[in-house]
């Protein structure tokens, strides 16, 4: 009967804003949680990714490494591991946390490597002539020179995981994707306006990793920050631009 009724018409999105403002509480208990599923996520992601694509970089190895997860979480689709999870994590949060890790952790150890592998080795060297150690040339020269291309990463990977979270309604997840799965319950009005709330976390959580990019990042560097922008097709940014 919905699916026969409860079609999209040009006054549906109208509709949708009417039900965002007819369940504030609703709108705002699924947001915290996409959010919290998300921050929980990006911040695993991000505690194993960056340090260890950080002192692959530095090391100069593990390009197959890096390069072939790369290629698996760009291929792997996150329902299949959200599939995958349910017979480990069963149903709930955890489940869909695991798959976001998964999608996410490619795109920053990926790049984190890429930005620390790549920086001009007459920089290093010259560091070294300057007597500077391993560590003090790593957390002095390479790491502030590879900031840039590292929150290209993490930026692609916020957009990805926050978009992605929805999937978490189709195993009790929580978030916003319980209102997108439910259209039984919240009909096209309730389904559309949590996905219209989806893309404005999307778009709010760039925005707020661009401008976290800026604030880190060295002055000198600040005006290539646009150019630095990962592939949509593999989320890795090209160095050269960096």
């Amino acid at each position: 009967m919905i699916a026969a009724f409860d079609t999209f018409k040009p006054h549906t999105f109208v509709d949708a804003f009417r039900f965002m403002a007819d369940n504030p509480g609703l709108m705002w208990q699924k947001t915290v949680e996409h959010l919290q599923i998300s921050g929980e996520a990006m911040g695993i992601a991000l505690l194993i990714a960056i340090p260890l694509g950080v002192w692959l970089g530095h090391f100069h190895r593990g390009s197959f490494i890096s390069i072939n997860l790369a290629n698996i979480g760009r291929a792997l689709p996150s329902l299949a591991v959200i599939a995958i999870g349910l017979g480990i994590f069963g149903i709930g949060t955890t489940n869909v946390v695991f798959a976001l890790v998964v999608l996410a952790f490619p795109l920053m150890l990926t790049n984190a490597y890429v930005a620390v592998d790549n920086i001009d080795p007459d920089v290093i060297e010259s560091a070294r002539g300057m007597g500077m150690r391993p560590h003090q040339i790593l957390l002095r020269i390479e790491l502030p020179l590879a900031l840039p291309l590292i929150f290209a990463g993490i930026k692609t990977a916020a957009v990805f995981v926050v978009a992605t979270a929805t999937l978490g309604g189709i195993v009790g997840g929580g978030g916003l994707g319980d209102i997108i799965v439910n259209q039984a319950s919240y009909f096209l009005r309730g389904v559309v306006a949590a996905s219209i709330a989806v893309a404005a976390l999307s778009f709010a959580a760039n925005f707020a990793v661009a401008v976290l990019q800026r604030a880190v990042t060295p002055r000198p560097l600040r005006k290539g920050l646009r150019s630095i922008e990962p592939d949509v097709s593999t989320g890795v940014a090209d160095a050269a631009t960096a």
